[in-house]
């Protein structure tokens, strides 16, 4: 069998809207997970007192998310379909989750938001659909969950639809374009065979028939390597192995790359994924890897490796167009949040609010505005406070997105459209 393509899903959507349980019904009825899995999962949620949540259990796999029955941290697991080969990212719903969320947006090739029929549309709901807009997710299908908790009641399916129309289409997106699926994660309904019985009003594709119309992303191969670092292990036998997902270019062995900011440079001895040895890495793929003559220190998450002549670029300052998703005051000049930009965290200060534009149009509302506030829409001058890689959004797009996060939440996300680099 030729290898299948493969895209990185994201469900997002509102706490308790059944992201998990929909993702682990996907699992079970694409074959992913057996029904022998599933008997011992069934088993292990009536043992800590949580009936119905087998199949969130196969994606919640700490023990802690279990026991409160929320999902932390982001879980990657494997599908198929008849075209594509799938890896779901389940981001968190929980509020103080959402950091979680936009290091998981950023790979994703395409989400899927979940929102319940029972409850309608949440704060998280907006939340989310707004940072996979803002974070470049293009492709976007929704599920509407928890038909069978509604009596599978098209009413009720539409008063969703209808609200989370006007949600994405203020948002931006082409509502035309996306699919409106409803589901029952739980039951089974609806996510690989249709349910004529059940909703006759209902003659649109399965969710698993949308996933197979969603566009495989064309690989960035043609632009200069750049590779944020995730991770970095000392192995036996290996020395120091960063480990890191390839964005663009391609990562040969036997090439000299350069780590930046701190511009330490090696020769790539071994690249490994899953265990087996390549000869080069190409964007999606995650992988370890060797350099030569690169000191440990040099090598921390947040550096971003690319070749010689073309390097990562460091900035001085840069120049970006964020969104406002909520600030319990308001973001003058002189603010001085966490960026999370690919996989750096670092403080950065708002040194010219340039400004305020109409979130709905595009257009310049106010110039040199004196502050922002929730919702608004803005052109910003940057300064980072410590050497961090930064790369415009359209010529990197991975490397020129990002999240602001202060207090424990999520107060802005945006992407950067100039960089001034730091001389050298």
């Amino acid at each position: 069998m030729a290898e299948k393509e493969h895209l990185n899903l994201i469900f997002i959507g509102h706490v308790d809207h059944g992201k998990s349980t929909s993702v682990g019904r996907i699992l079970y009825e694409t074959g992913a997970l057996t029904e022998q899995q599933l008997r011992k999962l069934k088993e292990e949620a009536e043992k800590v007192g949580k009936a119905t949540f087998e199949f969130a259990f196969t994606m919640d796999t700490l023990k802690e998310e279990r026991e409160r029955g929320v999902t932390i941290d982001l879980s990657h697991k494997e599908f198929m379909t008849n075209k594509y080969y799938f890896t779901i990212i389940d981001a968190p719903g929980h509020r103080d989750f959402v950091k979680n969320m936009i290091t998981g947006a950023s790979q994703a090739d395409a989400a899927v938001l979940v929102c319940s029929a029972k409850e309608g549309v949440q704060a998280q709901t907006k939340e989310h659909a707004f940072l996979a807009k803002v974070l470049g997710i293009k492709q976007i299908i929704v599920a509407v969950n928890k038909m069978d908790a509604v009596n599978y009641d098209h009413l009720k399916f539409d008063e969703t639809k209808v609200a989370l129309s006007t949600l994405l289409k203020n948002i931006g997106y082409k509502v035309e374009d996306i699919p409106f699926v409803p589901i029952s994660g739980y039951q089974g309904t609806n996510i690989k065979n249709k349910a004529a019985d059940l909703m006759p009003w209902y003659a649109g594709p399965t969710l698993l028939e949308c996933f197979d119309k969603l566009t495989a992303p064309v690989k960035p191969t043609d632009k200069a390597l750049r590779l944020p670092i995730q991770d970095v292990f000392t192995i036996t036998g290996h020395g120091t192995v960063p480990v890191g997902r390839v964005e663009t270019g391609i990562l040969h062995l036997n090439e000299t790359v350069v780590f930046m900011p701190s511009g330490a440079k090696g020769e790539v001895k071994k690249i490994e994924m899953h265990h087996q040895e390549l000869q080069q890495a190409v964007p999606g793929d995650n992988v370890g890897f060797n350099v030569k003559n690169v000191d440990k220190k040099d090598v921390k998450r947040g550096e971003v490796v690319g070749p010689v002549n073309s390097p990562p670029k460091v900035a001085a300052e840069f120049t970006a167009q964020i969104v406002v998703l909520e600030h319990p005051t308001a973001i003058g000049k002189g603010y001085t949040p966490v960026f999370h930009l690919h996989t750096a965290q670092v403080a950065c200060t708002f040194v010219e609010l340039i400004e305020k534009k109409d979130p709905k149009t595009g257009a310049t509302m106010q110039k040199n505005p004196d502050f922002l506030k929730s919702g608004d829409v803005a052109i910003v001058r940057i300064k980072p406070l410590k050497p961090v890689v930064v790369e415009k959004f359209s010529d990197f797009p991975p490397l020129g997105r990002f999240a602001i996060r202060d207090m424990g939440q999520t107060v802005a996300a945006g992407v950067v459209l100039d960089v001034v680099e730091k001389k050298a």
